[in-house]
């Protein structure tokens, strides 16, 4: 039987990974001690035996301080090994991941800690300034988990603690594929928060789709330089888990040049990025060139990727495929161009990801031919459940399905698609 394909058949999984954190324990199983690695951070390399071993410490230290399935836990970290490991961790207690973008300022933190209702919060020593005036605030306070030097505030327990040797690990875990994963807070036009609700089974499906058509196999080296409270940076992690690969994990793109020996270090062979950050490769690939030949594979997302940006880019990353994607959080990612189409079909975002489908609809719910300007329909296993706590704005965007009994997310975004079901992304039906 055929296996997925970029996957090696010796290289999947055993069983089914129903959740997201099977992989992991799967691949600490599967290798010999320290012989595969998970994570790269700041330098450092950590297997998949340390990286499974230390979350499971940490959601037992988890279930200590109260958190059960279904339950909350915030994290307010910047890309490193205790955010990697705090994500982890929730997962295997049960519990449903928040990650909150570590430039969060005090009010919108409070904001997302009550809506929420996070019982634990897990953060870092140079972040107490923002995170501690909060949690005194918030009744009932959670209870913090903190790497680093720890502030003198009583109900703060150690990172470190919480993934020694002599903690017991979690071994309660009863979750399914429907229990919730993950609520990944986006900023709507309002600016208001909006915690979009996935479930293990469709963040597992994403990953899947998103495997097979970026063609990806269990020897990548993936880095990360975007946020993991980003959900495409997020989404990164989970991909390298999935595959059993490696993830090279920045804070940032602060630093281009330190990024660059990075690449060139690792051996890096995908590069995921933003229109932003392309435009400062491309900025800097004039001032002195640069060449990254091991790289195989660009990703963009966010914004779109200018077509005059595909010429350096090329130069830059000779051997790289280079996809054009869209997608917004409510369903993650909608459609992806081949990359061998990214000449023959300039402007276009693609089709939809394998195992979805898309169509365009007018105001009032008609189909739109070809050619013609239609609101964005998305149909597949990867869309949200709704918002957390907003089932005003939830009925916004969720609407019934073609189908009796499904539904489909209404994007609000207008896009045209040609004869052969390419889309052309037009504007936002709010900026109409």
């Amino acid at each position: 039987m055929a296996g997925t394909p970029g996957i090696s058949p010796s290289s999947q999984p055993c069983k089914p990974a129903r959740l997201l954190h099977d992989s992991l324990l799967h691949w600490a199983d599967a290798a010999a001690p320290g012989s595969r690695t998970a994570l790269v951070a700041h330098g450092q390399s950590y297997s998949y035996g340390q990286l499974a071993q230390a979350a499971r410490r940490m959601a037992g230290a988890l279930h200590n301080l109260g958190v059960r399935r279904g339950d909350r836990v915030a994290i307010f970290l910047d890309n490193s090994w205790p955010c990697v490991v705090s994500i982890y961790a929730t997962l295997i207690a049960d519990a449903v991941v928040v990650i909150v973008n570590p430039q969060t300022k005090e009010e919108k933190l409070e904001l997302i800690l009550r809506d929420s209702g996070a019982r634990v919060l897990a953060s870092a020593d140079h972040l107490a300034r923002t995170f501690l005036p909060v949690v005194r605030r918030l009744e009932p306070r959670p209870a913090v988990i903190c790497s680093g030097r720890l502030p003198q505030q009583p109900g703060i327990d150690s990172f470190e603690d919480a993934i020694a040797p002599d903690r017991s690990p979690d071994t309660t875990a009863s979750g399914i594929p429907l229990d919730l994963a993950a609520i990944i807070y986006t900023s709507g036009s309002t600016g208001a928060p909006k915690g979009v609700m996935q479930t293990h089974q469709a963040m597992a499906f994403t990953v899947r789709s998103l495997i097979e058509y970026l063609r990806l196999g269990a020897e990548e080296r993936i880095l990360c330089a975007l946020p993991l409270s980003f959900d495409y940076g997020l989404y990164q992690l989970l991909i390298s888990v999935t595959l059993g690969a490696t993830l090279v994990l920045e804070r940032s793109f602060t630093f281009p040049a330190q990024v660059y020996a990075r690449i060139r270090d690792e051996g890096i062979t995908v590069f995921p990025g933003v229109p932003t950050l392309f435009a400062t490769l491309l900025a800097a690939h004039q001032r002195s060139p640069l060449s990254f030949p091991s790289v195989t594979r660009i990703t963009n997302t966010a914004a779109a990727l200018p077509d005059d940006f595909i010429p350096g880019l090329r130069q830059i990353f000779p051997h790289a495929l280079i996809y054009k994607m869209y997608g917004l959080t409510e369903c993650k990612r909608v459609s992806y161009l081949e990359p061998e189409l990214i000449d023959a079909k300039p402007g276009s975002v693609g089709k939809a990801i394998p195992g979805t489908e898309v169509y365009l609809l007018s105001e009032t719910g008609e189909p739109v031919p070809a050619g013609e300007v239609g609101i964005l329909h998305v149909r597949g296993p990867h869309v949200m459940t709704g918002y957390w706590n907003r089932p005003d704005l939830t009925t916004e965007m969720l609407k019934p399905g073609k189908l009796y009994g499904q539904w489909v997310l209404c994007t609000h975004d207008l896009f045209r698609m040609d004869a052969e079901g390419f889309l052309y992304f037009v504007g936002r039906t709010d900026d109409i």
